[in-house]
């Protein structure tokens, strides 16, 4: 493991951190063929990754603007078997993700879910009527590192990614960890399976 001198989160006191932009919108379908060629048509846009329960698209610089999601028992109680999925923010940096993940935790907002998708380290909040905000770091510099991401094979074994423990990442953070490893996703574990990481 590799070490180098410690550094501090940002001062959410001194400073608002806000994110630097709105990510993407992913939504539940009823026919993920259908809605994809849709999407295709309507925004010029092109597949990032696919497989036959969900798909990427993207239409510039960011790894995918909408995702689709089509497996019917993928639901959370009370929601509508299509729509809104969730929306994501992205932060500019991973300390400022994590000062975010720090400052909300102390106003009593815990995220239901963390998990390492491989391109993005992710924090999904629930708002107070449910709906669910994913707040991410991406951990690639460019869309030609995603795709080559997704090119390796890596998606298509898991296209979940795997969760991790907010508090130790912000340990392994401050005590100067390089951020290469602090991202690595690690593999599946014996047993474990992509489904087996999702948190409704």
């Amino acid at each position: 493991m590799t070490m180098s001198t410690t550094r501090q989160l940002p001062d959410t006191s001194a400073t608002a951190i806000r994110p630097v932009k709105l990510a993407h919108v992913v939504l539940r379908v009823s026919n993920l063929e259908r809605s994809r060629d849709w999407y295709l048509k309507v925004l010029e846009a092109r597949v990032a990754f696919g497989n036959e329960m969900l798909s990427f698209l993207t239409y510039d610089d960011e790894h995918h603007r909408i995702g689709l999601i089509a497996r019917p028992d993928v639901g959370h109680e009370g929601d509508a078997h299509t729509g809104l999925e969730h929306i994501a923010f992205t932060y500019d940096s991973l300390g400022e993700l994590l000062a975010t993940y720090r400052r909300l935790r102390a106003l009593d907002i815990q995220p239901y879910w963390c998990i390492n998708h491989g391109p993005t380290i992710s924090l999904y909040y629930k708002d107070p009527d449910g709906h669910r905000l994913e707040l991410q770091h991406d951990v690639f510099e460019s869309a030609e590192e995603v795709a080559g991401f997704f090119a390796s094979g890596a998606y298509e074994e898991n296209f979940m990614g795997v969760v991790f423990d907010p508090e130790e990442m912000v340990r392994r953070f401050e005590a100067g960890e390089a951020l290469d490893e602090i991202t690595r996703r690690r593999s599946l574990g014996e047993g474990e399976t992509p489904w087996s990481m999702f948190v409704p």
